[in-house]
């Protein structure tokens, strides 16, 4: 999923992501909750129509950008409080309000509230937290039940799996969701500065719990080798940053390795970023030409390094799919990791 926090994914036209084969996007409840607010997108019809989007969306509960704000935010049986870090305002994020604002939103699929505990952190902690996120996840559902959607159709709910990197926390959570019933589930607190060997195998003793047959969704991963390793451990879906805030940094992914637009080595070469691509920006600009838009901070060397990156990550997984259907998955696998582990040194 393309990560469109505030209702924008950043440097990339919604045209764009139609032509590149985007399906769902992302969108953030707290930075939408606090601008534009709400009322203003309830007035739209909802947050498809007010951005202009007609397929689906997902929306975080806003927990991990809540949590982020560790000198602004108060944590309590009831939710958290935090300031605002625009204005510095006073709010309060409850459970149930968490689940009220992504129905004003009208988000297809809605995540529950949890807290995203930091990486490392004491175990009694993360039992702790994992425990409370528990009964958050539980009044979420209970509020889902009470409401309806308000733009006419349905809106699916997902738990949210915590506990650190922790194994038994870890699983007592999935069993704790498990029991809640949840449309998808959810894996978040991982990528948050462990080792990728502790992900995966925090990542395999969720999934060996999880349902296969709902949607199982790793939070904020990640690399292309990431995304790869963690589909091999049954994960359905992601969301990251990473295409496209590398892509607004002159780093783009392509079929052997990562490279960056401002080596000099770029200067003479008129070749695209990535032969074997097809997507807009390899089909009609050079590695030099966006070279020069990036030493010459133009705003198109963003758009089309960001347009490129999400359409790798969008053949990836397509190719990933494909792969499967046809019992190839793990030879692909080995291919594409040695491919992709490639990459030219980064210096100007």
């Amino acid at each position: 999923m393309p990560v469109g926090t505030q209702g924008s994914v950043k440097a990339v036209e919604h045209r764009e992501l139609l032509e590149i084969g985007a399906k769902i996007i992302l969108g953030n409840t707290y930075h939408l909750y606090l601008r534009p607010g709400t009322e203003i997108i309830e007035k739209a019809g909802g947050l498809h129509s007010f951005m202009n989007w007609d397929r689906p969306i997902l929306t975080d509960s806003g927990g991990y950008q809540v949590f982020s704000l560790s000198d602004m935010r108060g944590i309590e049986e009831d939710g958290v409080a935090f300031k605002s870090h625009l204005d510095g305002s006073a709010h309060m994020f409850s459970p149930e309000r968490v689940l009220d604002i992504q129905r004003s939103l009208g988000s297809d699929i809605m995540m529950v509230l949890d807290e995203c505990t930091p990486y490392p952190c004491e175990e009694t902690y993360a039992r702790d937290s994992h425990e409370l996120t528990l009964r958050w996840a539980e009044r979420c559902k209970v509020r889902q039940m009470q409401t309806k959607p308000l733009y006419g159709y349905q809106q699916s709910l997902f738990g949210i799996v915590q506990g650190g990197t922790f194994p038994a926390i870890r699983e007592a959570s999935a069993k704790g969701l498990l029991k809640m019933d949840f449309d998808g589930y959810a894996i978040g607190g991982l990528s948050v500065g462990e080792p990728a060997q502790d992900m995966y195998s925090m990542t395999e003793i969720c999934t060996a719990i999880l349902p296969p047959r709902k949607p199982r969704y790793l939070m904020g991963v990640g690399t292309p080798q990431n995304l790869l390793e963690s589909i091999d451990r049954g994960i359905d879906m992601f969301d990251c940053v990473l295409p496209t805030r590398n892509g607004r940094n002159a780093v783009v992914f392509t079929r052997s390795g990562k490279l960056n637009l401002r080596n000099a080595m770029n200067a003479l070469d008129f070749s695209p970023i990535d032969l074997e691509c097809e997507c807009y920006t390899c089909s009609n600009f050079t590695r030099a030409y966006l070279r020069h838009l990036f030493k010459a901070s133009e705003i198109l060397a963003l758009q089309l390094a960001s347009i490129h990156n999400l359409s790798f990550y969008l053949w990836l997984l397509r190719a990933t799919r494909e792969a499967i259907l046809n019992d190839e998955f793990q030879s692909w696998k080995t291919e594409q990791l040695g491919r992709l582990s490639k990459e030219e040194a980064l210096v100007s």
